[in-house]
């Protein structure tokens, strides 16, 4: 039994383990052992080559003839780690009190540890998968395990896990239509015999596998328009399972892109595909869908007034950093987007968790409601805080060390337009992320709050050990570039040349320790001053005066409700005349596919139902 055997034989147990002891009070924390078992497994596998060499699974299967398998690379690896990390964090996140809450208000904790296991088991076999058919196969198990965590806590969300899986099974079918052509042109499902042809394919046959592929991860990873299904699924989820979810579920789609469009058909060849009648090509329709969903989302976010829908649709407009920095192939942006899935993994899960504290505390997430929290949940605060800096992107935080390799790579890469049209993402996720944290911990304190007291530690842990890998990442990006180069190697693209504080080029080097050395000289040359004149003076956060006027706690200071008036003034007419336009007409699309499905399962016979799908499916490859 190899590393890679041990480590989906401790995910598998993790699943029985929390599946069949969910009425167990302990069953949270046996979980949260298991995934740090699985944490350990990982980093043994990474210590022992993980990107030098591939490593295949022992256990091999015949599936209708066709031979089946597992391994892992450098690729695998990187995103596996992620996914483990964030299931962890989670894990232990939801163990302890937070459990004990969740279940006196009718919730199933282990329930939800099951769902997560079964989530991290279903993604390592995608991870793992050797063939395209197990590529599927874990794919579509992922899928269906996702729809399990949504669904956990009931009610609507049960409406919006159903508007995801019409969804997927929409790009479900295409992905599945995409490996028809392959087989019909192969004869078989391995990876090596795609590559083999993929010099000798036509326009017509890349273009057209492209579209089906792009289609069908594209669903998952939230690219526009097929983006409206997750926010609301996400934030419909309880605290620990989104926090996952947001982490790193739809970055599975990223993965999958990755090994059909750059490892084995190759990227190059959209490259040199022009689109008709335009000045694109192939792949720069891509990239601006890619850019186009970070800057539409991103503005969406804008308008939230609840914080688990803010990060939520902050989740799919970062999909579009990563994915344009793969697209673009090249040392720098390549790695900045795939530096930047582990990098928006673990402040994502970081802030999901810290809203997760919030809502325990004050049983709400409207951020209209909320206020002055910070002297009563200071370490929540703090975790925020670094959480924000890294969505942000702003130094010295793990998120501005990706997204400045993408920034860099536009630029030399002469795309001026993407360039600008990233950076405007990133102005709509400021402001955004201002509004989170100044809705929630600044400012005046609400009366009903005044007994608010931080979280236990079981929750404080995990939120503060992900704050720290955001901090020690940005400050010493290299311990990421290391994993980021194996992963740029198993995907064939030029690695990245890097040292621990950032990396060494020709088009432009950074270096974080020296950036951070002095941004905090200046924060402590600041404090210094600030601090030196003794003239400041504490007051209590319900002692407020403004205009000349003594104001009571009745009286509300703090403001919060339309927050951004001015700023929703100008872009909210564009906003309800076009894009919302646009989002009602195709929920409602979805909402009747859905109706329509639903009546399908309820009126026919489930074995009259797969004998018709069946006969079909038979007739199709027959034909």
């Amino acid at each position: 039994m190899n590393t890679l055997d041990a480590l989906l034989l401790i995910s598998l147990l993790t699943a029985l383990a929390s599946g069949l002891g969910q009425g167990h009070r302990l069953i949270g924390w046996i979980t949260a052992l298991l995934f740090s078992l699985q944490f350990v497994a990982i980093m043994v596998m990474g210590s022992l080559g993980y990107g030098g060499a591939v490593v295949e699974a022992s256990i091999s299967l015949s599936i209708f003839g066709h031979p089946v398998s597992w391994r892992f690379d450098g690729l695998s690896w990187f995103f596996a780690l992620i996914t483990i990390g964030a299931a962890l964090a989670s894990s232990i996140f939801a163990a302890g009190s937070w459990a004990e809450d969740y279940r006196k208000h009718g919730g199933k904790p282990g329930l939800l540890q099951f769902a997560i296991a079964l989530n991290v088991f279903t993604m390592l076999l995608l991870l793992a998968s050797g063939d395209l058919l197990t590529l599927f196969i874990g794919w579509e198990l992922a899928s269906w395990s996702s729809l399990l965590l949504m669904m956990v806590a009931g009610g609507k969300a049960k409406n919006f896990a159903l508007r995801y899986i019409v969804y997927a099974t929409g790009g479900a079918m295409a992905v599945l239509a995409g490996l028809g052509i392959i087989f019909q042109l192969t004869g078989s499902f391995a990876y090596a015999d795609l590559a083999a042809i993929a010099p000798s394919l036509s326009t017509l046959q890349i273009v057209s596998l492209s579209i089906l592929f792009v289609f069908g991860f594209g669903i998952k990873l939230g690219l526009m328009p097929f983006h409206l299904w997750q926010a609301d699924a996400y934030a419909e989820t309880p605290g620990p399972g989104a926090a996952f979810l947001g982490a790193i579920s739809s970055r599975m789609a990223l993965f999958a892109i990755a090994v059909v469009l750059v490892q084995l058909i190759g990227l190059v060849k959209l490259i040199n595909i022009e689109i008709p009648f335009t000045f694109l090509s192939f792949r720069d329709l891509l990239l601006w869908v890619a850019a186009l969903t970070i800057i539409f989302t991103t503005f969406t976010a804008l308008r939230q007034n609840d914080a688990r829908r803010l990060l939520a649709w902050h989740g799919i407009g970062q999909g579009g950093y990563m994915l344009i920095g793969i697209l673009l192939l090249d040392p720098l942006g390549s790695a900045g987007g795939l530096m930047h899935i582990f990098n928006y993994a673990t402040y994502q899960a970081a802030l999901f968790l810290a809203v997760s504290a919030v809502i325990y505390r004050t049983k709400t997430a409207d951020l209209n409601q909320l206020g002055g929290l910070v002297t009563r949940m200071p370490l929540t605060f703090l975790v925020m805080l670094i959480g924000i800096i890294g969505l942000a992107g702003i130094p010295p935080m793990n998120g501005f060390v990706s997204k400045w390799l993408i920034y860099r790579s536009l630029i030399v890469e002469g795309m001026p337009l993407l360039f600008i049209a990233t950076v405007i993402g990133t102005l709509g996720t400021i402001l955004s992320v201002y509004k989170l944290i100044h809705n929630t911990f600044l400012g005046q304190l609400r009366l009903e709050h005044e007994q608010i007291r931080e979280v236990p530690w079981s929750m404080l842990l995990p939120m503060l050990v992900l704050s720290t890998v955001v901090f020690v990442t940005g400050f010493m990006p290299g311990l990421v570039l290391d994993w980021v180069v194996a992963a740029q190697a198993a995907l064939g693209i030029p690695q990245v040349a890097h040292h621990l504080g950032g990396i060494e080029s020709a088009h432009g080097s950074l270096d974080m320790i020296w950036i951070s050395g002095v941004l905090f000289s200046g924060f402590g040359i600041g404090a210094l001053l600030f601090y030196s004149g003794n003239k400041t003076k504490h007051v209590h956060q319900l002692d407020n005066y403004a205009g000349g006027h003594f104001l009571t706690a009745d009286t509300r200071y703090h403001y919060t409700n339309n927050f951004y008036a001015g700023l929703m003034h100008y872009i909210g007419s564009w906003y309800r005349n076009s894009f919302q336009w646009l989002e009602s007409s195709l929920v409602s699309v979805v909402s009747l596919l859905s109706g329509f499905t639903q009546i399908l399962f309820h009126s026919f016979h489930p074995a009259l139902f797969l004998l018709i799908t069946a006969t079909l499916s038979l007739y199709f490859f027959a034909g």
